[in-house]
């Protein structure tokens, strides 16, 4: 679940508007004498000019906090305010410009091919590159028996989640400084962080394995560096886009579906998983090594402690995905993560949807209480569709997956709790709220780590929370300006 959604930061930008006029501060002439009376023409009202200057931006406004947040990101101090224009501060500026102009919205743009656009197909590929990994347990379980569960645990898992988690956070954190060398127009620069980031994760994930790793579970220890050694190389695929190498490369793991049904041979089981291991560490090295040395040197970027929150949330939603999955087998949970991995592509896309609408809505309204109606109204329809999908293919898991058991209410009303926690941490994110959705996230898997049985009350209160904070941010316009 390395998955560049759940790696991917705010991707748009401050709007492009005409110059404010700043204060000057001159210092006055020494004058001998008192200069002569002069006519003094009178002056053009400056609320006129500021109006004109910002004519098409006040226009498009639903609500004059938007103005205001322009007027403020331009420096334009409450002092200058008073002595230029009369106003006590920017919100009363903002008020009266808001009141002046007519709302005049322009045609909805036709969809680019940003960041923020997506096809429904690219994002189902992502969706499956996400979950065919699952099948090597399929094909590993064999090979990882023996040895005795720990912590109420099948064997063999405490050093498997140990390493996975501790990927999912180094990665998440990696994919976001890399996304945000990108975004500066860097490749290259990308390419290099990746290049030294990646393997050093993967080290990372190995380490923690082994340390996890108890009397008996030698073999689960060499599949969680194998693990490890994968996000690793999936990261770097995902972040240069190349998905289809990728899926190309997990190819192999398309073995797993005889096994269903047939008992494989296990050095057939390890060919196939050390096949698809070597394909996608050659693809990653493959599409690394010719953006590498080139680029700015000695830039020292974005600083790193602000990819820390985009790591701390994957944790937190990573133990979430790994506390459904827990099962009385080691293969017993990989429907449920299946499921929910599988519904990252669907989610992917219901988050362009929900940008795309909002955007439209907000060049459309013009009043403040119309557009948040309608953004409130965008946000139940794409949260209830991504809660859909995902009960769709919890039940489609169950009916194809070999001895598993009907899900009971209790466990579809876990799940579907999750997958609420999960989609609003990712629209919070990606608007860039991403603190506010780690927290949250890390505060549900505590809970549930700590106390297994109050696992759905944690994770209700979870997606409550990010509910409200949801509703509260997001049907403010100058989110969706910046």
């Amino acid at each position: 679940m390395s998955g560049s959604l759940w790696l991917k930061p705010p991707a748009t930008g401050p709007a492009t508007l005409p110059a404010i006029p700043r204060p000057r501060r001159e210092r006055p002439a020494v004058r001998a004498t008192p200069p002569a009376p002069a006519a003094v023409a009178l002056a053009d009202d400056p609320m006129d000019e500021l109006a004109e200057r910002l004519d098409g931006f006040v226009a498009a406004a639903v609500h004059p906090d938007e103005i205001a947040a322009i007027l403020e990101s331009d420096g334009m101090t409450d002092d200058h305010i008073r002595l230029t224009y009369g106003r006590a501060d920017s919100f009363t500026l903002a008020e009266d410009l808001y009141a002046r102009v007519e709302r005049r919205h322009p045609e909805p743009e036709a969809r680019s091919g940003g960041v923020w656009h997506s096809g429904l197909a690219g994002c189902l590929l992502r969706g499956l590159v996400f979950a065919l990994p699952g099948l090597a347990y399929v094909l590993a379980a064999p090979l990882l028996a023996g040895g005795h569960g720990r912590a109420g645990l099948p064997p063999g898992s405490v050093p498997l989640l140990a390493g996975a988690v501790t990927g999912w956070v180094w990665n998440q954190a990696l994919s976001h400084r890399a996304y945000t060398w990108l975004g500066l127009g860097d490749r290259p620069a990308a390419a290099r962080a990746l290049l030294v980031g990646a393997p050093a994760g993967a080290l990372a994930g190995t380490a923690v394995a082994y340390a996890a790793a108890g009397p008996g579970e030698a073999a689960a220890a060499v599949f969680a560096a194998g693990q490890s050694l994968y996000l690793a190389a999936a990261t770097v695929l995902l972040v240069l886009g190349r998905e289809r190498a990728l899926i190309a490369a997990l190819s192999p793991l398309a073995g797993a579906l005889p096994a269903f049904r047939w008992d494989l041979p296990d050095p057939l089981r390890a060919g196939l998983l050390l096949a698809s291991l070597a394909a996608s560490v050659g693809c990653a090295a493959l599409v690394l090594g010719p953006g590498t040395a080139r680029g700015a040197a000695g830039r020292g970027g974005p600083p790193r402690a602000v990819s820390l929150p985009y790591g701390l949330f994957g944790l937190g939603s990573g133990l979430l995905v790994l506390r459904a999955g827990v099962g009385d087998s080691l293969v017993g949970g990989v429907g449920a993560v299946m499921a929910l991995t599988l519904s990252m592509g669907p989610a992917e896309w219901l988050l362009h949807r929900f940008r795309d609408e909002s955007l439209t809505r907000l060049r459309t309204l013009t009043t403040a209480r119309a557009f948040r109606r309608a953004v409130t109204g965008t946000l139940v329809l794409c949260l209830g569709g991504y809660l859909t999908v995902l009960l769709g293919l919890t039940l489609a898991a169950a009916l194809v997956w070999p001895g598993a058991p009907w899900p009971a209410l209790p466990h579809l009303t876990g799940l579907l709790l999750i997958g609420t926690v999960l989609w609003l941490g990712l629209l919070l994110q990606a608007f860039g709220s991403v603190v506010s959705a780690a927290t949250v996230c890390l505060l549900a898997a505590a809970a549930q780590t700590a106390v297994p049985a109050a696992g759905p009350v944690a994770a209700g209160g979870a997606a409550a929370l990010l509910t409200v904070l949801s509703c509260v941010l997001l049907v403010r316009p100058t989110v969706h300006r910046v």
